[in-house]
């Protein structure tokens, strides 16, 4: 069975424990704390902005790469730890000046000459070079045949470039990629600026707008076209494509404008500069094991994916998109909260798909009836993979994340009624705008908007061991649990999910 992103993350947490054998004690608490991936990220600053320069070196088949940080201190601090794994730092400065730097476990200690004071803004260079095809415990590096592609969610940015790699710690990005002509270099954004060297290589350079979290970063060189053209509003539409597969998937990327059209109508204006989507430049089934992920402007998908007809990939499509507002734009403050992004990108993935009358994977032709099923499996995965809003590193891409939180929507739908749910999600989107959001900030939103406290059932629905009852189904019943755990996670009978980390849309 192919890779999957639950297996991803197991084997993310089995690579820090084998690296750990020699590490200090203390580095299972360097970071913020994280529920799931508590050594991830570093407390004492805050980044404020990122400069990254790639170059690929088609020679090599490796990237030289120089990441500029601007990072805010929080604290008086006699040093500053970064998330690094595979890097080899070559240099490191601070504010120009030469600093001593140590790589252990993950992390790349940065110590200046002078310690830097609570408040005090610093600018972290480092130099380093990096092997797209190095054998890491875990990686963010897609590599091509002729480049790469990066695909860093969930814990795997800081292997492509230093960073303070946890979604709460949002940050300005600024790319710089070189790449011999005639590759192109893309990442997220907008092009600001293309730099022939006259030397055979070009230098493209990329602004985004709105802040971004370090796992939604997308960097990739390619032989590679660019379609542009204009979307919803005027909306900028920016596909990159392999330059052979052009003409077999402007099918699939033509359908992203009405696609945007119906998102709009439910979830407010798209909160991003631009949108489009990377096919990236390999058919590898084991490039990575998914087949979208929503870098923030540029979608990454496996291309034999996008060669089918309409009905077999708008949900999921739509899914993908949905994640721009949730998950991009309102990014998650842990992962544990993750179902925010994941349980909404399958609701509206789902009713996306019913609305248009294509029947799902176990026949089911609405989201009432999908729910009615999923629902009857609710005590299994609770069981099997813990309620919805408490997810572990080896549970973290199950079902009860994706079509187990579109579940607790559609019960609080029930609860409260069309009209109010509607409103608590475009209040929700608008309160945390290109900022970061918990499970808890969104029970206060529904609250605060439904008129009603809902605490006590979003909680029974997000944290409780059993599955409550239905609102508005008296009859809807669910199945005991078994002792056994269902290694396929509980799904309905029926055909396998993708094997992706896109939920079962």
């Amino acid at each position: 069975m192919p890779r999957t992103r639950a297996a991803s993350a197991l084997a993310l947490a089995l690579g820090a424990v084998l690296l750990s054998a020699s590490a200090p004690p203390a580095a299972a608490v360097d970071g913020p704390g994280d529920p799931v991936f508590p050594s991830l990220g570093n407390p004492g600053y805050r980044a404020l902005a990122y400069d990254l320069s790639f170059e690929y070196r088609a020679d090599t088949r490796t990237v030289a790469g120089t990441a500029v940080i601007t990072a805010r201190t929080t604290r008086t601090t006699a040093a500053l730890s970064l998330d690094a794994l595979g890097l080899d730092v070559h240099a490191v400065r601070v504010d120009g000046r030469a600093a001593r730097f140590a790589v252990h476990d993950e992390k790349l200690t940065v110590t200046p000459g002078e310690p830097l004071r609570r408040g005090s803004t610093a600018r972290l260079t480092v130099e380093y070079t990096a092997d797209p095809r190095a054998a890491l415990p875990h990686t963010g590096w897609v590599p091509t045949a002729n480049g790469f592609a990066v695909a860093g969610q969930p814990a795997s940015a800081h292997t492509v470039f230093p960073c303070n790699d946890h979604p709460s710690d949002k940050a300005r990005f600024t790319i710089a990629v070189t790449a011999p002509d005639p590759l192109l270099g893309v990442a997220n954004g907008e092009l600001a600026q293309t730099v022939p060297l006259g030397d055979g290589r070009t230098t493209r350079r990329y602004v985004s707008r709105e802040p971004m979290a370090t796992e939604l970063v997308q960097v990739s060189v390619g032989d590679y076209t660019v379609r542009e053209r204009p979307g919803p509003h005027g909306l900028p539409l920016r596909d990159v494509v392999p330059t052979a597969r052009v003409a077999e998937l402007a099918p699939a990327l033509d359908l992203t404008a009405d696609q945007l059209r119906w998102a709009e109508q439910h979830l407010g204006p798209f909160p991003f500069e631009s949108y489009g989507i990377l096919p990236v430049d390999s058919d590898d089934p084991a490039a990575f094991g998914f087949t979208g992920l929503e870098t923030q402007t540029l979608t990454l998908y496996k291309p034999g994916f996008l060669r089918q007809a309409e009905p077999a990939i708008g949900s999921h499509m739509m899914h993908e998109l949905v994640h721009s507002w949730f998950g991009d734009s309102v990014t998650p403050a842990t992962w544990a909260d993750l179902w925010l992004n994941e349980g909404h990108a399958d609701y509206y993935g789902l009713a996306y798909r019913y609305e248009r009358g294509w029947p799902d994977a176990w026949g089911d032709t609405t989201l009432t009836a999908r729910m009615r099923r999923v629902y009857g499996l609710g005590d299994q995965w609770r069981h099997d993979s813990g309620p919805v809003a408490s997810p572990t590193a080896d549970t973290l891409f199950d079902d009860q994340r994706y079509t187990g939180g579109a579940l607790v929507l559609f019960a609080l739908r029930e609860k409260v009624g069309a009209a109010a749910f509607d409103r608590i999600e475009r209040t929700f989107l608008r309160e945390h705008r290109h900022g970061t959001a918990t499970t808890r900030d969104y029970v206060r939103t529904a609250s605060e908007v439904s008129g009603q406290d809902l605490t006590g059932f979003l909680d029974d629905w997000l944290d409780g061991r059993r599955t409550p009852p239905m609102p508005g189904h008296p009859d809807w019943t669910v199945a005991p649990a078994t002792t056994a755990p269902d290694p396929a996670g509980a799904r309905p009978a029926g055909p396998p999910r993708l094997t992706e980390h896109s939920g079962t849309v």
